[in-house]
C-alpha cells in the first residue's frame, strides 16, 4: 500500500486504526482503552512478525541488554589432551586475572591435578586436608582425570562444566607425535601408521599408566576406563554419565563455532574468547594417516570414537538452538576480525615461530616429544597496558599457571619451569 509516494507497511496501517478507535472514545475511559489498545497493537504486531516470518533471535539481544544478567564465573573445564585444550586454559586464565577470580591450581612444584591419577582434593594447592573445610574456587581448568564426587568438594555448585573433544584420529596422530618418547607402546615404532598396523604388539594395558595416550585418551581423561570392551550398554551409560554432569562439550575441529557458543553461555565479552592459538606444531611435525590406518585408528580408539560421535551430534543441536544462520555467520565473522585487530596490534608475524626464533623467553613453549611447539614474538613499542593484554594472549600454560600460582600464593615458593633455563 502506498500513500503520499510512501510505502505504507503493516504496522503503519495497524497505528491509523488505533488513531481512528480513540476518536470514539471519550472521557474517563479514554486512557484505559488506550491501554488496552496498546496491548492489543503490541500483540498483533508480534503476530504480525511471526507471519512474516522475521527471526526473532535477532531480537533477543536487545532483549538481553536491558537486562544482561552477570557472566558466568564458576567454571570448571576439563582439559583433555591434545584437543586445543590449552588455547582454552589461555582464555580462562586471562578472564580470572582480569576479574580478580581464584583458580584451582597444582600443589607444590606440581604442573597437573594428579594426571593421570583420578582427581581428588589434595592435588590443589589450597585445599584443606580436613573434607569439612572446603575451599570454593572460581576457575578450575588444568589438566585432571575427572572425577566428580571429589571435583565437587572444590567447586561451588552452580558451577558451569564444560570440555572440548576432538576428531579421535587427529587427536591420536597429535598424542603419537607429542608422547613419542615418554609412552611406552609408542617408543619402538617409527610412524603412527606403523603402531596401527598391529597396535597389541606395542602396546601392554600393564604397562602402567603412560601409555593411557595410547588408547582412548579421551575417553580416559573423562574417568573412565580406556581399556574397557566397546559394549552398548556400557557406553551408552558412560554417555549419559558426561551429559549429566557437563553443561556443554565444544569441538576442536569447529573451534571458532565453539567459542562463539561458548560465549553465550557464560555471557562473556567477546574479547574474553579471543585467542591465538597456542601449543601448535610445526607443519613439518604433522603426519597424514593412510585410508588403512585412519579405519584401524577408528577400531583402536573406539570408545573415542564413540564419544565423539555423540558428542558431535549434540554440539550442533545446541548451536542451532541457541543461533539462527544468520547470527551464527555474524558472530563467527566478529570473532575472526577481532582475532585479526589483536594479531596485527600484538604480534611482529601472524604466524607463530620455532622456539629458537622467539625472543622473550617467558613466551618460548614447552617442548615434546617429537613434536615442535612453536610461539609468538610481539611487536616492538607497545604501551604498557597494550603489553600486558598481548603478553596474556600470547603466554604458554606453563608460564601462566607460574604467573598465577604467584599471584594467588605470594607467600609460596614460586614455580620452578627448569626448560626455560636450557
Amino acid at each position: 500500500m502506498v500513500l503520499g509516494g510512501r510505502h505504507r507497511g503493516p504496522l503503519d496501517f495497524l497505528l491509523e486504526q488505533f488513531r481512528k478507535l480513540t476518536k470514539y472514545v471519550d472521557g474517563t475511559a479514554h486512557r484505559s482503552f488506550q491501554v488496552v489498545l496498546f496491548l492489543f497493537l503490541v500483540l498483533a504486531v508480534f503476530l504480525m512478525l511471526g507471519f512474516l516470518h522475521v527471526d526473532f533471535k535477532l531480537l533477543s539481544p536487545l532483549l538481553r541488554d536491558k537486562a544482561q544478567e552477570p557472566p558466568v564465573t564458576n567454571i570448571m573445564f576439563l582439559k583433555t589432551h591434545k584437543t586445543a585444550s590449552s588455547t582454552i586454559l589461555n582464555i580462562l586464565y586471562r578472564f580470572s586475572e582480569s576479574h580478580n577470580l581464584s583458580t584451582a591450581l597444582p600443589e607444590g612444584s606440581s604442573f597437573h591435578l594428579g594426571y593421570p591419577w583420578l582427581f581428588v582434593t589434595r592435588y590443589v594447592e589450597g585445599m584443606q586436608q580436613d573434607d569439612s573445610l572446603h575451599h570454593r574456587f572460581n576457575i578450575m581448568c588444568n589438566h585432571l582425570r575427572f572425577n566428580f564426587p571429589e571435583v565437587q568438594k572444590v567447586m561451588p555448585n552452580d558451577t558451569f562444566y564444560f570440555s572440548i573433544l576432538r576428531n579421535p584420529l587427529f587427536q591420536l596422530e597429535s598424542s603419537f607425535i607429542y608422547y613419542k618418547s615418554y609412552a611406552p607402546a609408542f617408543q619402538r615404532v617409527k610412524s603412527l601408521d606403523e603402531f596401527l598396523a598391529d597396535p597389541w604388539k606395542y602396546y601392554n594395558d600393564s604397562a602402567g599408566l603412560k601409555n593411557v595416550y595410547a588408547k582412548n585418551n579421551m575417553w580416559f581423561d573423562f574417568g573412565f576406563d580406556n581399556n574397557a570392551p566397546v559394549e552398548a550398554d556400557y557406553v551408552h551409560t558412560c554417555l549419559a554419565e558426561v551429559e549429566r554432569r557437563f553443561h556443554l562439550v565444544l569441538l576442536t575441529d569447529h573451534f571458532d563455532e565453539s567459542m562463539v557458543l561458548l560465549r553465550r553461555r557464560l555471557r562473556w565479552q567477546l574479547d574474553d574468547v579471543v585467542s591465538f592459538k597456542l601449543n601448535v606444531r610445526s607443519e613439518r611435525t604433522i603426519s597424514h594417516l593412510t585410508p588403512e590406518s585412519q579405519e584401524r585408528a577408528k577400531r583402536w580408539c573406539a570408545l573415542d570414537w564413540q564419544l565423539y560421535r555423540h558428542f558431535n551430534r549434540t554440539f550442533w543441536t545446541q548451536l542451532h538452538a541457541e543461533l539462527s544462520p544468520r547470527q551464527l555467520r555474524e558472530e563467527l565473522e566478529q570473532l575472526r576480525a577481532r582475532r585479526r585487530e589483536l594479531t596485527t596490534l600484538c604480534l611482529q608475524d601472524p604466524e607463530p615461530k620455532n622456539k629458537t626464533h622467539i625472543d622473550d623467553w617467558n613466551l618460548r613453549p614447552y617442548q615434546s616429544g617429537n613434536a615442535e611447539i612453536l610461539g609468538y614474538n610481539l611487536r616492538d613499542g607497545l604501551d604498557n597496558s597494550t603489553l600486558r593484554i598481548c603478553q596474556r594472549m600470547a603466554m604458554p600454560e606453563l608460564q601462566y599457571m607460574a604467573h598465577l600460582y604467584s599471584l594467588q600464593f605470594p607467600n609460596k615458593t614460586p614455580k620452578n619451569i627448569p626448560f626455560l633455563k636450557e
